[in-house]
């Protein structure tokens, strides 16, 4: 379990704002920091608006308003914080002066996360006191009910604090994926990318409405994503063989042009590293038990959201 109990979020816009919520669903002490102290009005009324759904999620009867505190001085937010939050704006220049201002004020050893979406690390903090301790914690919007973050080092980030960081974000119920390297856009940004692009493609050239392209998805491989990713479904789309099977099927596939990405060469090392990995995310299944996990979900996912399509399709 994380020790880390005092946490400053700086910003309180959408982003910093669901940071804050979900801190104090799991009993946080929160110094929350923006220039404008009339911003404290519209934060209290957001907590407010979405606690039914949070105490719901975390089986919370009340939230404890007295460990929210909202400073218009950085130095003061940061002063006593353990763990920092960033959620200003996604540039660099801005962010690299805001992490020299949070490294000047804040404790030595206190850990600084950016919420950024894709901004490499190590040039967000180049001119960071201490830029061990400094690393990308991408969220994901609503921050308060998603548990999804990436965790991301920059080339000077020491793995003590990527441990630490990776407790901390347990400790309020998120779900962390600790990125080997870094690089523009991290892990989903990148593939939520792909598909955006791949969209702008299909509507400009005239082939769908953006309601098309948004049902696809919906009612076809979103379902299934909310349980299992792209690998994992594509080793069940290969039968008893599995992934190996599916690409001896589907590879050829990669040179038609379905795509304006040029798709990488399906070498043997490429292969490998798909059978193996989709072997490990199995856990010893079989393609059946599986199969019969990813029905029984896509049954009960399916009746849930009947009760919601209607209040958004219509």
């Amino acid at each position: 379990m994380s020790n880390i109990k005092k946490v400053a979020v700086i910003g309180t816009g959408v982003i910093g704002a669901g940071w804050i919520i979900r801190c104090l669903a799991h009993d946080k002490i929160v110094y929350a920091f923006d220039k404008d102290i009339k911003l404290k009005r519209n934060l209290i009324s957001e907590i407010k608006r979405t606690w039914p759904s949070v105490k719901k999620l975390f089986n919370k009867k009340k939230i404890n308003l007295n460990n929210f505190h909202y400073f218009t001085s950085i130095e003061e937010a940061l002063k006593d914080a353990d763990f920092i939050q960033e959620c200003a704006s996604e540039n660099y220049s801005l962010k690299t002066k805001l992490m020299n201002t949070i490294g000047k004020y804040a404790k030595p050893n206190s850990i600084i996360a950016s919420s950024s979406s894709g901004l490499l690390p190590t040039r967000i903090y180049s001119k960071c006191k201490n830029p061990e301790r400094a690393l990308i914690g991408h969220p994901f919007n609503p921050v308060y009910l998603l548990p999804g973050v990436e965790i991301v080092p920059g080339k000077k980030t020491s793995k003590k604090y990527l441990l630490e960081a990776n407790k901390f974000y347990k400790s309020i119920s998120m779900n962390p994926v600790m990125v080997k390297h870094e690089l523009p856009g991290y892990l989903c940004d990148r593939l939520q990318e792909a598909l955006w692009r791949e969209g702008l493609h299909i509507i400009n050239e005239g082939h769908a409405s953006t309601e098309d392209l948004d049902r696809v998805i919906e009612d076809g491989p979103g379902l299934r994503w909310s349980l299992m990713g792209t690998f994992l479904t594509f080793h069940l789309a290969g039968g008893k063989s599995g992934m190996r099977h599916m690409l001896e099927q589907f590879g050829p596939a990669l040179k038609l042009p379905w795509t304006k990405l040029k798709a990488p060469n399906l070498s043997k090392s490429l292969i490998n590293r798909l059978v193996e990995g989709t072997k490990k995310q199995s856990k010893g299944k079989s393609i059946s038990q599986i199969a019969n996990i990813r029905d029984q979900y896509l049954v009960e996912l399916q009746k849930l959201r009947k009760k919601y399509e209607n209040k958004i399709r219509h």
